[in-house]
């Protein structure tokens, strides 16, 4: 296959079949030519990404440009981190679909949900293969609406509440993240990733990059569920199918990381400012969705706040990435690309398995409080092996793969050194490790290990034998087998990845070997265990339950940052300002005399262009476009209506002299035609004038950030 073709199909091929899915499943009753469309082609997917990363290994990368395309055309690059990540998604992509043929059984508007999932992952595609930000922002912005639809896919008030909530982040991320990219371009004169790192090199204009960097790390953080922009990843997951929820936690969020990579990486490679915010947002990404899934009773809300605190996790190896070496030393550097790089994939492959086996939990219970699914999982060794094996690994426990990931997280931060700053995000690290260990704990204990307060349904409960397919058996095992895998290979296959997907995260040193179980480094990883065991006995069994046992929410309602913060602002506050500020324009603009003013400038301004134009129609009218013979006029329609008309009257007479004549027809078909035909033409006026109106908007917004750019 060549390789340009490859790249081309991977980002389009998921558009078209998307279509074709759901034209099979509007056309044929039953789902399965739709199902087996959606399987087939998420397979096809992520078989030829395959193919293509072993075409392209140890190659230069491949590029594709399309023209023309939204203005500045698209530009697509092909290499190392970008093609292992793609395989990642295509391999997630390709397990969720086949557990969504068991989940989506006897759920409505399935044809829609595998549409915008097989749209979805295009976008994803694109976005990860996007050679520069313009044509990341298309695609993150695809991503974005589409995705939409997973979260409202129950069309119930919590989920239409999640979807608004979710929509309002991302859209309000890609428009100011559009603005930065603006700016960027308006500075440098390129967005290409290639030419980012020595273009900025040589600007002269440090401030107006970090203004252009901020917006755009506004965006990506929004879509990475970063603080204090996580509004919407709590919400969104418990409302979401679990498929979707797997996708939008192991996935999505890493397109916004991967956006934050291109600005550490390619922008301000070694920046210590600018590092130091990334540490400082991962630290409080970190321990916040920790601290939130501590306090969490509902299941797939505790995996949701726990993505959090795990892109807190892969944040602060960014910002470490970022730091600049004492005496060049690079070792820490090492250490922190390739503790993001498996982080990220090891995040992803564990929130598949997680949130898959939650999907299983509530096919069957119906519920995701832990007080309602208590017990479940106590006589199913199955998926207790499976959920325990993705606890293991987010948990860092070693021989498990997240192990490996954290500990070269939290050696890059020991090798760096530094002071007080650095001791604390260390502490903070191990600290915000403990509690992972701790709400996994709970959750396992709940679902697997405890009984159910009601009899009747702990013995429903233990019953229920069948609770799989044998296709969500093979997406569930055969995840957590690929997972457990690759955590029991770090050098094998965990290091071999990270050494080819260094290179985009600016590392080209191939490092010490790393001695993962060594009394130093288990050191770090036994601490945290300590920490978890602790909180999870005296306060998350003695404090977060209640006399009889079952867990109790006390986290307070009112630290809700959307309730307390974002919706008084944008619906309250917001509004009163713009409000008063219109009420004083408006009276100022309604005095008299500024009224008087402004009629006789605006009205001897009128005077003197309608004379113009008069006299101009004139001179035209008299010289080149004279007056021709008027032909003759029809009484209404056209020659076509007049012509359809007249053949439907002639039809008419025929059936009247004929099989009608009992009752002959008496219409005008001429008219009738006319009379359609206008009514086509004001209907075709109306979206005319509709679609020139936003179309119009538009522009005005456009041209004012040109203007805003272009003042700045």
């Amino acid at each position: 296959m060549n390789l340009e073709t490859g790249l081309a199909f991977l980002v389009f091929f998921p558009f078209g079949a998307g279509l074709l899915a759901y034209g099979a499943g509007r056309a044929c009753r039953g789902g399965k030519l739709r199902d087996g469309i959606v399987t087939v082609s998420v397979a096809v997917e992520f078989a030829v990404t395959v193919l293509m990363l072993c075409l392209c290994s140890g190659g230069p990368g491949v590029s594709l440009d399309i023209p023309e395309v939204c203005g500045l055309g698209l530009h697509f690059v092909l290499e190392g981190f970008r093609l292992l990540y793609g395989c990642v998604a295509a391999f997630l992509w390709m397990m969720t679909a086949v557990f969504s043929r068991e989940y989506f059984g006897h759920l409505h508007h399935r044809s829609r949900f595998y549409l915008f999932l097989l749209w979805t992952q295009g976008a994803v595609m694109g976005v990860f293969l996007s050679g520069d930000l313009y044509t990341t922002f298309i695609f993150f912005e695809i991503m974005s609406f589409t995705s939409y639809v997973w979260v409202a896919q129950e069309e119930n008030a919590a989920a239409l509440k999640a979807a608004s909530t979710y929509l309002a982040v991302a859209v309000a991320g890609g428009l100011v993240m559009l603005m930065g990219i603006f700016l960027l371009y308006h500075q440098l004169g390129t967005v290409a990733l290639g030419d980012l790192q020595g273009a900025a090199a040589v600007c002269g204009e440090k401030k107006v990059l970090y203004v252009a960097g901020a917006c755009m790390l506004f965006g990506f953080g929004a879509k990475a569920g970063a603080f204090p922009l996580h509004i919407w990843l709590p919400k969104a997951h418990p409302v979401a199918p679990a498929p979707a929820s797997a996708l939008l936690s192991g996935i999505l969020t890493k397109t916004g990381i991967y956006g934050v990579l291109i600005l550490g990486c390619c922008l301000f490679p070694r920046d210590e400012g600018w590092s130091r915010v990334i540490l400082a947002l991962g630290t409080a990404t970190m321990l916040g969705g920790a601290v939130l899934a501590v306090f969490s009773v509902d299941l797939k809300r505790t995996l949701a706040c726990s993505s959090m605190s795990q892109i807190g996790f892969i944040l602060v190896g960014t910002g470490m990435l970022g730091m600049p070496g004492e005496g060049g030393g690079e070792e820490f550097r090492i250490l922190a690309a390739h503790g993001v790089f498996l982080h990220m994939v090891n995040h992803s492959l564990i929130k598949l398995v997680l949130f898959m086996a939650a999907g299983v939990v509530y096919m069957n219970a119906h519920g995701l409080n832990l007080n309602d699914i208590r017990g479940f999982g106590r006589k199913k060794p199955l998926l207790g092996g499976i959920f325990l094996t993705g606890a293991l690994a987010i948990g860092g426990i070693p021989l498990f793969s997240g192990y490996i990931s954290k500990t070269l997280l939290h050696e890059s931060i020991v090798e760096y050194g530094g002071g007080t700053l650095t001791r604390t995000v260390e502490y903070l690290f191990l600290f915000s490790g403990g509690l992972t260990v701790a709400y996994m704990a709970k959750l396992f204990a709940a679902v697997f290990l405890e009984k159910n307060t009601d009899a009747a349904l702990q013995k429903k409960y233990d019953g229920m034998k069948r609770y799989m397919s044998p296709a969500s058996v093979f997406a569930l095992a055969g995840s957590a087998a690929l997972l457990l895998v690759w955590g029991l290979s770090p050098r094998g296959l965990m290091e071999r990845a990270a050494r080819r997907a260094q290179g985009f995260l600016g590392v080209q040193e191939a490092g010490e070997a790393i001695a993962y179980f060594s009394p130093g480094n288990l050191k770090g990883g036994l601490i945290s265990i300590a920490i978890g065991a602790l909180v999870y006995w005296f306060f998350v069994r003695k404090l977060l339950r209640n006399k009889e046992g079952e867990y109790v929410d006390r986290w307070p309602r009112r630290l809700d940052l959307e309730e307390i913060f974002y919706r008084p602002l944008l619906l309250r506050f917001l509004p009163w300002v713009l409000g008063g500020v219109c009420g004083v324009l408006d009276k100022l603009l309604s005095s008299p005399a500024v009224l008087g003013a402004f009629f006789t400038v605006s009205g001897v301004f009128c005077r003197i262009l309608d004379s113009f134009v008069d006299g101009l129609v004139v001179a035209l009218r008299r010289t080149i476009y004279r007056d021709s013979p008027l032909p003759g006029k029809r009484a209404e329609g056209n020659v076509f209506t007049a012509a359809a008309g007249r053949v439907m009257n002639a039809f008419q007479g025929l059936a009247n002299h004929t099989w009608r004549r009992r009752n002959p027809g008496r219409r005008d078909y001429v008219h009738l035609a006319a009379l359609k035909n206008e009514q086509f033409k004001e209907t075709n006026n109306i979206i005319q004038r509709s679609l020139s109106f936003g179309l119009l908007l538009f522009c005005i917004g456009l041209s004012l950030t040109l203007l805003y750019i272009i003042w700045w």
